[in-house]
């Protein structure tokens, strides 16, 4: 029975790591060897089903697997695209930092202000931000969300441009606020921070504005970015509101081996 065991085990996991394709192939739907005769196919398809019926178990089995070698094969694509990083990515005249500006740690984000993973995601930026005094976090306007997303994006280049120190104050403004984020929204979220409304006004004329959201694009298209947010430190890639703790134990590996996960 261990032999019958490992064999169905074997075409268990071949056929139902992916869940409804398993079900189908399992009752007959899909081929599952178009070299067997009729009889002993039937005999064969019986045999899993059953075995399967019996240990449910390997389903799970068998997903967690799929689940674990897709994850080994993204940290594997995201090391190779991060092999040879830019200085754009983590040092660019256009972007903006938070946290401290020399930290021995660097956290960049791809954002868009009308995400609400984004806003999420806030919260815990700031909570590492905060007890973190070695952390330095680089933001980078990824406006994907329509003509609103563009705009707040504008609104925040120019405020990064001229006046840097009241930056932090706005983007909590903004992105922590309900509603749509648009011109209007970023710019009243700007004078709030502190910033005078006739320079921001004169600040979006300047091309340094559509160069920080241009560079972004390259950067995103460059490591396969295409939603938001997305967080890259050290050689992991990681998409989505991912958590507090999961960030934190990617900052603890790079301070103690140089990567985000030590062997």
């Amino acid at each position: 029975m261990a032999a019958l065991g490992n064999v169905a085990l074997a075409v268990g996991a071949g056929l139902v790591g992916a869940g409804a394709t398993a079900l189908l192939a399992l009752s007959g739907a899909l081929p599952v060897a178009t070299a067997v005769a009729p009889p002993e196919r039937a005999a064969m398809e019986r045999l899993v089903h059953d075995y399967v019926v019996q240990n449910p178990e390997i389903l799970i089995e068998a997903q967690k697997a799929l689940q674990k070698r897709q994850a080994d094969r993204d940290a594997a694509e995201a090391r190779e695209k991060l092999a040879s990083k830019p200085e754009t990515l983590e040092n660019s005249r256009l972007q903006a930092v938070l946290g401290n500006p020399d930290g021995d740690v660097t956290l960049v984000e791809f954002f868009d202000y009308n995400c609400g993973y984004c806003r999420r995601a806030l919260g815990d930026v700031n909570a590492l931000i905060e007890k973190d005094p070695k952390l330095k976090v680089v933001l980078k306007e990824f406006p994907i969300l329509g003509r609103g997303s563009a705009e707040a994006a504008q609104v925040s280049a120019a405020v990064n441009l001229i006046a840097p120190d009241k930056y932090k104050a706005f983007h909590d403004r903004l992105l922590g606020a309900q509603g749509q984020a648009d011109l209007a929204s970023a710019t009243k979220a700007a004078i709030e921070a502190g910033v005078e409304a006739a320079a921001l006004q004169e600040a979006l004329k300047k091309p340094e504005v559509r160069a920080t959201i241009e560079e972004a694009y390259g950067l995103a298209n460059q490591f396969g970015v295409e939603s938001t947010p997305v967080f890259i430190i050290g050689d992991a890639i990681l998409p989505g509101a991912v958590g507090e703790q999961a960030i934190r134990a990617r900052i603890d590996a790079m301070r103690k081996c140089g990567r985000t996960a030590c062997s």
